[in-house]
């Protein structure tokens, strides 16, 4: 089991090498963003609203094709030849129709969600959204034949180019655009949301000439026995991802229709900017999954890998309430990630840090539902709690503005934790070293409530009082973990 879990920090390592230097280096266009697109114009309420449309419609698209695929492409009576190209070739099947319907409709589709001005970006996003599902089947099978630098290379190769382009768009057009009106006939200084949209494109669409060898086996076509054991499988998949990802852009979506007109945009832009300071957990729970979900597919019949499963979660808990501690106790510092315009929505990234922690522990706790082909389980409780998301958003937006959304999620994300853990127990029960868990939790919410309580006036000694507290939570970890951290020192030396 130790040699598992050392694999599982090798691949998430490798994985997290995309995840988290492309999103740190993404990073940068959020206050690209945040300075050049005004916070009273709306414009980046647009990107936030409009980005929210595409993460529900990949999901929709892609229905739950890449787990499906791990799990048909691991089992030893099939090909998994066959599999890929059988689940790759259906994504593009799909991708491929709502790309025509949203070509032909995307006037009345853009009227509908309030964009009649720009129908372009409905059919820009469109055509990205369907992309990215075709990729998606693409990305799976590297992950599943752990072909990790490859992987790798095309998700940062995406992210250089689109930083790239987004720099000259917003940095080097419009000095451009002045000194060589000439040769920058085609670029409009108030058109900037829309670029966007189009560098996305170019992107993304660059990104599939890097898959022509994976592409070339798609020849075996769809078996349509293996597809029909395949949807069987993958619906409640569809309805479990359809239902997280509404419990995670179902507020940026919703909150145009409650605050209508340009005043939800500003809303929703300045919401959006500060949800970006608190993406630290979602980097790492990303790498953390594209790592584990191959990982425990392909490991389903060791006899310890419920202990594994166990082992796995206590240290997901240590490392992103970690994460979280050191964004809110050196908020001060991340602030300056966004335009000073934007700092009012700050209060909201605790909130949504937490969320994005209990996502991920709902995450490693829906491996006992997946493993024993009863996804539906996850269905319902992701039902549950996109409902509860969804009424708070609908009853308190109104009133408390985005805050009610951060609540809405963690109230959401919170309820599918606890359902699948209660439920697991009776159907699949994993060793979990609860004790710990929420001794973890029940310390690092300690420290950052101590943190607010005990601020002092002095901006110095809030850097120095908050590294203090850091340190506390580092030492009791370190204690508590001392039999696993002296292994590892040992190992160190002796390599060394």
């Amino acid at each position: 089991m130790a040699n598992s879990l050392k694999k599982l920090a090798g691949q998430t390592a490798i994985y997290g090498l995309s995840s988290i230097i492309g999103r740190f280096l993404n990073y940068m266009l959020v206050p690209l963003y945040t300075y050049k697109i005004a916070a009273s114009s709306g414009g980046y309420g647009i990107v936030t609203n409009i980005y929210a449309y595409t993460a529900l419609l990949l999901v929709l698209l892609t229905f739950g094709m890449e787990t499906t695929f791990f799990y048909f492409a691991n089992r030893e009576e099939i090909d998994s030849r066959k599999a890929f190209s059988t689940a790759t070739n259906a994504v593009g099947f799909v991708s491929l129709l709502f790309w025509l319907i949203c070509m032909v409709f995307g006037k009345p589709i853009a009227n509908f969600l309030h964009y009649e001005n720009h129908p372009e970006f409905i059919r820009i996003m469109a055509t990205v959204v369907s992309l990215d599902a075709f990729q998606a089947i693409l990305f799976a099978r590297l992950r599943n034949e752990n072909r990790a630098l490859k992987f790798v290379t095309l998700k940062l190769s995406f992210i250089v180019f689109n930083i790239a382009l987004n720099l000259f768009i917003f940095l080097v057009a419009p000095g451009l655009h002045q000194s060589h009106p000439a040769i920058m006939g085609w670029y409009d200084p108030s058109y900037q949301v829309g670029y966007v949209f189009i560098v996305n494109l170019i992107c993304t669409a660059g990104v599939t000439f890097g898959f022509i060898p994976e592409i070339k086996g798609l020849r075996l076509g769809i078996d349509r026995g293996l597809l029909k054991e395949m949807l069987k499988y993958t619906w409640p998949l569809l309805l479990l991802g359809l239902i997280g990802i509404l419990n995670q852009v179902a507020d940026k979506i919703c909150y145009k229709f409650i605050v209508p007109g340009q005043e939800g945009e500003v809303q929703l832009g300045i919401y959006g900017a500060c949800v970006k300071i608190a993406m630290i957990i979602a980097i790492f729970t990303q790498a953390f999954r594209y790592a584990y979900e191959p990982f425990v597919f392909g490991g389903q019949r060791d006899k310890n890998s419920k202990e594994m499963q166990a082992d796995v979660m206590k240290y997901y808990v240590i490392f992103t309430l970690m994460a979280f501690l050191i964004v809110v106790l050196y908020i001060d510092i991340f602030k300056f990630i966004i335009q000073r315009n934007y700092w009012e929505g700050l209060r909201t990234v605790p909130i949504v840090m937490m969320a994005e922690i209990f996502m991920g522990v709902y995450f490693n706790l829906s491996f006992w539902y997946k493993l024993n082909k009863q996804t539906w389980w996850g269905a319902i409780f992701s039902a549950i709690g996109c409902a509860v998301m969804l009424a708070i958003n609908f009853i308190f937006v109104p009133k408390y503005g985005y805050m009610a959304c951060a609540w809405g999620g963690l109230a959401g994300y919170g309820i599918c934790m606890v359902l699948s853990y209660i439920v697991g127990r009776v159907k699949s029960p994993i060793p979990y070293n609860m004790g710990a868990i929420f001794g973890y939790f029940a310390l690092a919410l300690l420290l950052y409530y101590f943190s607010i309580l005990f601020r002092p006036h002095q901006q110095g000694w809030v850097f120095v009082v908050n590294t203090l507290l850091l340190l506390v939570y580092v030492g009791v970890v370190v204690y508590n973990e001392r039999e696993l951290v002296l292994k590892a020192i040992g190992k160190a030396r002796v390599r060394s």
